[in-house]
C-alpha cells in the first residue's frame, strides 16, 4: 500500500511514518523545503516530495500515485492568535488535498484535525465527538481555521462521497519531537522554567498511541466520523507531580488562582503589542489553562483498536530522546 503524508517533519509526522514503514508500506512525504526537512527523517526511506500546501500543482503532484493520504500539514500557531496565514494554510490546503483526493480516486483521506473541534468536558465528564464546536470564544484562529478544514472534509464525504475519516488528538507526548512543540512543556518543567500551576486539567496520548489508531483508520474507521485521540486526563498539577515521579525531578505545587493568571496573560498581550515580542503567556493560552480541556477517547478505542500506554512511558521515551539529541544534558 502506497501512503503519502503531508506535513511529516512534526512530532506526529516523525512517529507516523515509522509507524507505516513498521507495516511495510511505501511512505511519501509532503514537506515544505528540503532545508527546512526535520532531521528525524534522515536516512529513511521515503519518497520526498516538496512543495507549499498552497500551491494546488504541488499538492496534486505530491497526491497523485499514492492510495492513502493522511493530511497532517497545518499551522498551529497560537502567537499572534490572529493572522490570515493559518486559515489559508488550515483551511485552503485541507481544500487542496480534498480535490486531489477525488480527482486521483485516493482509496481514503484521513484527516488529522484537533480535538479542540469539540466542546470539552471535566476530568469527571470529559468531552466527545458528539460535542459541538465552541472555541470561536478564544479568539484563536487556529481552533477555528482546523474546525472550518474539518467541516470541509465532512461535507466532502456527504455531498461528493469523499472516502475520508477525521482524527483529532490531543496534546501528544513522545520521542522525535525536533522543534519541540508538546514536549517544550517537558523541556521547560526540566530545566524549572515554570514556577506554579493553573487549575486546569488537559487530556495527553502517547504518540505513538496515536499513530496506531491513525494507521488502524485506513480499514477501520467508518467514513464521515470524527475519532478523538486520547487516553488520560489530568489537572496540570497531577501531570508535573507524574513527570516528577517519572523523571525524578522536581516540578512546582504552587497552584495559582485563576485571577492571577489571566491577568498576567492579560499584561503580557497587551506588552506584546508594544514589543512585537512574542508573549511568555498570552491572554488567550491563560484563559486556557485555568479551564478544563478533558476529553473521552472511548470511540477510538473501541472503533480504531486505539491502544493505552501509560503516559509515564511517553514521558521517558520523550525525555530520553531529547537527552540522545542534546535538547537537555544527560
Amino acid at each position: 500500500m502506497k501512503i503519502l503524508i503531508t506535513g511529516a517533519d512534526g512530532l506526529l509526522g516523525n512517529n507516523l511514518v515509522r509507524e507505516c514503514l513498521s507495516r511495510n508500506y511505501e511512505v511519501g512525504v509532503m514537506l515544505w523545503s528540503e532545508k527546512a526537512t526535520s532531521p528525524g527523517l534522515d536516512g529513511l526511506p521515503l519518497h520526498r516530495f516538496y512543495g507549499n500546501i498552497l500551491d494546488e500543482s504541488q499538492v496534486r503532484n505530491a497526491i497523485q500515485g499514492f492510495d492513502i493520504v493522511f493530511h497532517l500539514a497545518a499551522s498551529t500557531q497560537v502567537n499572534p492568535p490572529k493572522d490570515n496565514k493559518i486559515t489559508e494554510v488550515n483551511v485552503i490546503g485541507t481544500k487542496y488535498v480534498i480535490q486531489a483526493c477525488l480527482d486521483f480516486q485516493v482509496k481514503r483521506l484521513i484527516h488529522v484535525g484537533t480535538a479542540n473541534s469539540f466542546s470539552p468536558g471535566s476530568i469527571e465528564h470529559p468531552g466527545t465527538e458528539e460535542n459541538g464546536y465552541s472555541g470561536q470564544t478564544y479568539g484563536l484562529d487556529y481552533f477555528d481555521s482546523k474546525y472550518a478544514a474539518q467541516k470541509l472534509v465532512l461535507e466532502s464525504v456527504k455531498n461528493h462521497s469523499l472516502n475520508a475519516v477525521v482524527v483529532n488528538p490531543t496534546f501528544m507526548i513522545g520521542p522525535f519531537d525536533t522543534k519541540p512543540s508538546s514536549g517544550a512543556l517537558l523541556l521547560s518543567l526540566h530545566k524549572k522554567q515554570i514556577p506554579f500551576c493553573t487549575s486546569g486539567s488537559k487530556s495527553y496520548i502517547a504518540v505513538k498511541d496515536a499513530c496506531v489508531a491513525i494507521c488502524n483508520s485506513i480499514e477501520l474507521g467508518q467514513s464521515g466520523q470524527c475519532y478523538i485521540l486520547g487516553t488520560e486526563n489530568y489537572r496540570y498539577k497531577e501531570f508535573f507531580q507524574l513527570v516528577s515521579s517519572t523523571l525524578g525531578i522536581s516540578t512546582p505545587n504552587l497552584v495559582l488562582p485563576p485571577f492571577l493568571i489571566k491577568s498576567y496573560g492579560n499584561f503580557n498581550s497587551f506588552l506584546s503589542k508594544i514589543t512585537g515580542k512574542t508573549p511568555i503567556l498570552s491572554k488567550e493560552m491563560a484563559r486556557l489553562a485555568c479551564e478544563n480541556h478533558c476529553y473521552s477517547g472511548e470511540k477510538a478505542k473501541k472503533e480504531l483498536n486505539m491502544p493505552h500506554t501509560p503516559l509515564s512511558i511517553a514521558i521517558k521515551e520523550s525525555h530520553q530522546w531529547f537527552v540522545e539529541n542534546g535538547y537537555i544534558s544527560k
